[in-house]
């Protein structure tokens, strides 16, 4: 499986592209080692989602993100305040590639949010399949 970049752009200061290899590169205290302890069900490594808005620099404008899984037509788009400082993208399982079997490219993750449908940051905000990240002015596209 060719690795994919993930992308992150919109409204944002510093559109990213960024690899497994870049994101397992960053700090130790930007990285989850083990997603289990934020959520038993879910595996994995993954990134601070913040970590990575740092990076992107969204622009005082923004006021949501929108997760898009291009392989299935998925998007979510979630108020950037409530999910910056608590989702986390899942990038590796077992120190492999997330295979798309397990919802790879990248699995985002938001824990212990809500069951689907009951609010703007519910389940159904936890994307599998992610491979953009967008940075919108009032919400972005939502297939939910």
């Amino acid at each position: 499986m060719a690795e994919t970049n993930l992308t992150i752009d919109g409204e944002v200061e510093t559109p990213l592209a960024l690899s497994r290899d870049d994101m397992a590169a960053l700090p130790g205290d930007l990285l989850v080692p083990d997603v289990s302890q934020l959520e038993p069900r879910r595996q994995g490594r993954a990134v601070q989602l913040n970590a990575l808005l740092d990076r992107a620099a969204p622009t005082a404008a923004a006021t949501h993100l929108t997760l898009h899984a291009s392989s299935d037509d998925f998007a979510a788009s979630i108020p950037l305040d409530v999910v910056r400082n608590s989702g986390v993208l899942i990038f590796e399982i077992d120190g492999e590639a997330v295979e798309p079997a397990q919802g790879g490219p990248y699995r985002f993750l938001i824990p212990n949010a809500a069951a689907c449908q009951t609010a703007e940051l519910d389940a159904c905000a936890n994307v599998k399949f992610v491979d953009r990240i967008e940075l919108t002015v009032g919400k972005g596209r939502d297939t939910r």
